[in-house]
């Protein structure tokens, strides 16, 4: 009796460490960008403003008060084109892209959400 009892708990804990062992995480990567590609439609009230505000504009960093430039819904588009955030003659020398794709890249990771900006800023950075 005790010898099966070890034979099936053995064959338990064998059929357990295959079960548990065989997870593996999917990790999808980023679609993929052209970031020279041509510029896609990209509206600022749609597109950029929830982006910023949800992710940047967060307490602490680009509210009013605190970081330049304040991007809360209301006055983010005046703070980021008006402070001198974009170059829409060179879109990569704006320092808004390289921002995005620097030292605030952790803030807005998704590749897909720094070409939107990227092209918005391409297509002249309209209030849109």
């Amino acid at each position: 009796m005790l010898k099966k009892f070890i034979k099936y708990t053995g064959i338990l804990l064998i059929i357990a460490t295959i079960y548990t062992g065989c997870y593996q995480d999917v990790i999808l990567p980023d679609a993929t960008v052209d970031p020279d590609g041509p510029p896609q439609a990209v509206s600022f009230s749609v597109d950029i403003a929830p982006m910023v505000n949800t992710k940047c504009g967060i307490s602490g960093c680009h509210v009013s008060g605190a970081y330049k430039p304040y991007l809360t819904t209301s006055i983010a588009y005046k703070e980021i084109v008006n402070g001198g955030f974009v170059n829409i003659l060179v879109p990569k020398e704006s320092i808004l892209y390289q921002k995005i794709n620097g030292e605030m890249r952790e803030y807005i990771p998704s590749a897909v959400d720094r070409q939107k900006i990227y092209d918005w800023i391409r297509n002249g950075a309209q209030n849109n």
